[in-house]
């Protein structure tokens, strides 16, 4: 099965007051430290984003296709130039992800038959930005953001969706303001 990885890297960070992909990690960028955890599943890596803004990352870097439209068009954006079956799409601003979680995400996918596979942690909190996506969904992700639909959720409402429940939502703990960052930061010593 042919797989690729995008991560997400073209938020405004707005709450950050600064970009969150880059902000310093274990001696590297947040979006190199997930991308690492992403080499598990494969080599094939591309981030999502600004082109001149993350190219000196070491990694292939593509703009959205419909600009300003959020997370959903980097969904998009990442489906419709994928050439893999199957497409792990990871948010750039999740430190606690692990290699180990994410092999285990994708094996789920392809060995099923659903569309796409989201993981639901124990508080009940979709996933659709640390989650696998067939290549198929494409069309459906461009209908909804043609349609005006911006939010996650309802812009993959429509797919067949394996809703994943784990035991655990660290994984996805994502950071959003100067206060969660440093507070994360300090704990992470």
């Amino acid at each position: 099965m042919q797989r690729a990885v995008f991560v997400l890297a073209g938020g405004r960070s707005s709450r950050m007051g600064r970009d969150k992909a880059l902000l310093p990690f274990r001696g590297r960028p947040l979006v190199g430290h997930v991308a690492t955890q992403a080499r598990a599943v494969t080599d094939n890596i591309t981030l999502v984003g600004d082109v001149s803004r993350y190219a000196n990352l070491g990694y292939p870097v593509i703009p959205d296709l419909f600009p300003g439209s959020g997370p959903l068009a980097g969904i998009h954006a990442a489906l419709a130039r994928t050439h893999s079956e199957w497409n792990l799409i990871l948010a750039c601003d999740m430190p606690q992800v692990t290699a180990e979680f994410l092999v285990r995400l994708v094996a789920r996918a392809e060995a099923g038959r659903a569309a796409a596979v989201i993981p639901v942690g124990p508080d009940g909190v979709t996933q659709p930005l640390c989650a696998v996506y067939h290549h198929q969904c494409a069309s459906a992700v461009a209908h909804a953001l043609e349609n005006h639909i911006h939010k996650v959720t309802e812009g993959v409402a429509t797919l067949d969706i394996d809703f994943w429940s784990v035991p655990h939502s660290h994984y996805f703990r994502n950071l959003n303001t100067p206060e969660e960052w440093a507070a994360y930061s300090n704990a992470a010593r």
